[in-house]
């Protein structure tokens, strides 16, 4: 009889679900990995699904704080998504970044469990942020040797064209909207071989936007994003600092259709820079 998967995600933001706004859900949110979960459990019902990730967190705190958790709950797949946050720091050792991301995947594959690895998407932020370009480069290739060493499955982010569209991209710029998160759940859902009832985001042609209309929303970007991250950063503090995870814990998939729809607006939890 085959073995019903137990799915622990870890990491950031990336995988916690920020951009894709649920307010049935633990922070408000739902994203890529409850979607993948919720297909597996369509075919398995025995399938069981935790998802450790918060918002802001760095690799070492990825490290100190989930890999533990998630090893103790006996996984057969783990999804790993770290650095992203690092990459985004002004003074960063990449060397070190890297080799401490290789032990964190040396540990998780030494689990027995199937490990899902991704590269990094080059998010069109802004010309300022250009020069993280090769910082992203130097990452996504570190990702793919150790992908290959390690011979675990890997999810080449970097490579998907239809992310260009910036409408797979909620109004911060630097995380994925609902239909960014259901495409990427459809890629990881390739990736494992499984099946699925997942499409991809079908959009209409954008209407053509004048020259003043991406200047106001540039504006409004600094003021709403951009400004409130570099405060977080200057004080030393992240937008996931008082924040669990939301799926703690090995449990039945909560399936969206068995949710009903929201009663009230809930205050909503900040999709902004992490």
């Amino acid at each position: 009889m085959k073995e019903s998967i137990r799915f622990v995600a870890l990491g950031d933001s990336f995988t916690e679900g920020v951009g894709d706004i649920d307010l049935r859900l633990p922070n408000n949110c739902r994203g890529w990995a409850d979607r993948v979960a919720e297909e597996l459990a369509r075919h398995d019902d025995g399938t069981r699904y935790a998802n450790l990730a918060i918002r802001g967190r760095r690799l070492h705190r990825i490290i100190d704080e989930q890999i533990e958790p998630a090893l103790a709950l006996k996984p057969t797949l783990l999804s790993f998504y770290a650095g992203g946050n690092d990459l985004l720091m002004a003074r960063l050792n990449m060397a070190k970044l890297m080799r401490d991301y290789e032990d964190a995947v040396r540990r998780l594959k030494a689990s027995g469990a199937t490990v899902l690895l991704f590269t990094g998407y080059n998010v069109p932020l802004s010309p300022l942020l250009e020069p993280l370009k090769m910082r992203t480069a130097i990452y996504n290739r570190t990702i793919r040797r150790i992908a290959a060493k390690y011979e675990t499955l890997l999810v080449d982010y970097w490579c998907f064209e239809k992310f260009q569209d910036p409408r797979l991209w909620a109004p911060d710029r630097l995380h994925m909207a609902s239909p960014g998160h259901s495409y990427m759940a459809k890629k990881v859902l390739e990736v494992l071989k499984a099946p699925h009832s997942l499409q991809s985001p079908i959009l209409a042609a954008p209407r053509p936007r004048t020259r003043a209309e991406n200047m106001a929303d540039d504006v409004a970007w600094l003021r709403r994003d951009v400004g409130p991250w570099f405060a977080r950063r200057l004080r030393g503090i992240s937008s996931g600092d008082r924040l669990g995870a939301r799926w703690p814990e090995l449990m039945p998939v909560v399936l969206p259709e068995r949710l009903g729809t929201a009663k009230a607006q809930r205050p909503q939890l900040s999709s902004r820079f992490s």
